[in-house]
């Protein structure tokens, strides 16, 4: 069961109330940042698995050759 519009109101207006538009504001800001720090470390640490994939087959590479 979902909640109906009207209560998804009343939740917002308490919320509103108990913590202000402020702290709200800064909250929202805070967990934007977040997320875009935590978007930007994913993006960071799969471009260094990519080029530690790559080192991996190099050495693999010359490894067969050293052994032919």
């Amino acid at each position: 069961m979902g909640f109906s519009w009207q209560q998804l109101l009343i939740l917002l207006l308490v919320v509103v109330v108990l913590f202000g538009t402020k702290k709200l504001r800064n909250i929202g800001s805070d967990l934007g940042g977040a997320m875009k720090d935590f978007k930007k470390a994913m993006k960071d640490d799969e471009k260094e698995s990519e080029i530690e994939d790559a080192e991996f087959e190099k050495v693999t590479d010359e490894v067969k050759k050293d052994k032919e």
